[in-house]
């Protein structure tokens, strides 16, 4: 029997984090996953081509991710593989897509780790983390269209437009004369600098091109070279000390990606600045570049790192660093993320995404302008759905 005179002690608020819960303001209430395939009009070949590591790229697979909110709200993310992975990145989306329903999308950072941990056997990078960062870019397209906000708006800009360069005319499987028709082409349409390939078996190839190349360039648009990894450190270093007096805007993937102590050996020695980053598919892996001041520009991908919430960790490092940033590829997701970064970054210019969005971004005097409209400022083609092979949804 109760003691009558036995002290009641009050209920204690139940500690953030636990059973209650924050209040949820919206709801997810449908996850749209598809898997489609871009052609490209012809192969693609860089350094690791030549070297017989891989085949010539001829299409782009596309993990696409649509969610709808309980209160009407709507948002667009996607990942991407090249040459292999494809099917890989959606059957492991499908695995882990339906822990979203009934949660609360405003809530990216604790939905990243939800659906990490749901796939925590298979790790935390490759394509665990690729097949995430199409549902977070998803989530942060519709927060920033919640808010009516560009994303880089939602993030904090600290520019309306990002200096822009061009890759895809660069290319290894292009003659010296198409890659001048290119250059003439990017510069005319406005883009503020080229980036051409090298890496190959024979490194004087590459010189004699980068010659021809600079020589028609004439110091209209700064330069890059990217190796595509092919390098051994000798070499690296050699090519890098005969290319100073180019005053390139850097050299790109001299070495193994994942070779953060080669790397920052050659940020040392060499004048020319040293990007890499692009390959690496985690926020630990690209903290390693970091750590060791491995870079002058660190290029990250937000497909492959798993999406925009572990980017920003990177950036926070990065920034402490006053590393410049230049991301990789997927220039309808980067323009936002370089756009809120506070040192001044490129973006990499890839017109082989045009056939997938029905908003094309603007470009002007070197400069990729953010879109006014908010989140990412994209949408899906007719061709993009006809180039879908596999779609599933979960929730309602």
């Amino acid at each position: 029997m109760l003691d009558p005179n036995r002290r009641t002690i009050p209920a204690q608020p139940p500690k953030a984090g636990f059973a209650a819960g924050p209040a949820k303001l919206d709801a997810i209430r449908s996850v749209t996953l598809s898997l489609a395939y871009l052609p490209l009009a012809r192969p693609i070949s860089d350094a690791k081509v030549l070297t017989g590591r891989q085949k010539p790229l001829t299409e782009v697979a596309f993990l696409f991710c649509e969610i709808v909110s309980e209160a009407g709200h709507s948002g667009l993310g996607f990942s991407y593989s090249k040459r292999a992975g494809g099917p890989a990145l959606y059957a492991h989306a499908c695995e882990i897509a339906d822990n979203l329903v009934g949660e609360d999308p405003n809530d990216t950072a604790r939905l990243w780790d939800k659906l990490c941990w749901a796939g925590a056997s298979v790790g935390r990078s490759g394509i665990a983390t690729q097949a995430i960062a199409a549902i977070d870019i998803c989530l942060w397209d519709m927060k920033a269209k919640r808010a009516g906000l560009p994303l880089a708006k939602l993030l904090g800009a600290h520019r309306d437009s990002v200096a822009c360069y061009n890759t895809s005319g660069g290319f290894l499987s292009s003659s010296v004369e198409e890659i001048r028709d290119a250059i003439d082409h990017s510069i005319a349409a406005g883009i503020g600098g080229i980036k051409i390939k090298v890496g190959q078996p024979d490194p004087m190839v590459d010189l004699r091109r980068l010659d021809a190349v600079t020589s028609h360039i004439d110091g209209r648009v700064p330069l890059m070279v990217d190796a595509n990894q092919q390098w051994d450190r000798t070499t690296a270093l050699r090519f890098g000390r005969l290319v100073e007096p180019l005053n390139l805007e850097w050299i790109e993937e001299p070495l193994d990606a994942y070779d953060a102590e080669g790397h920052a050996a050659l940020a040392r020695e060499l004048a020319t600045p040293i990007a890499t980053g692009e390959m690496l598919a985690s926020a630990d892996e690209h903290m390693a570049l970091i750590r060791a001041d491995a870079v002058d520009f660190i290029q990250p991908d937000a497909p492959r790192v798993g999406g925009i919430t572990p980017f920003l960790r990177i950036c926070t490092q990065a920034e402490a660093k006053r590393m410049r940033l230049a991301p990789h590829f997927a220039m309808e997701i980067h323009l936002h993320l370089a756009a809120a970064y506070a040192h001044e970054p490129w973006v990499e210019h890839f017109d082989w995404l045009a056939p997938l969005f029905n908003e094309q971004l603007d470009i002007k005097d070197g400069r990729m302008i953010v879109p006014a409209r908010p989140g990412l400022g994209c949408s899906l083609t007719g061709k993009a759905r006809d180039w879908t092979v596999e779609t599933r949804s979960f929730g309602a």
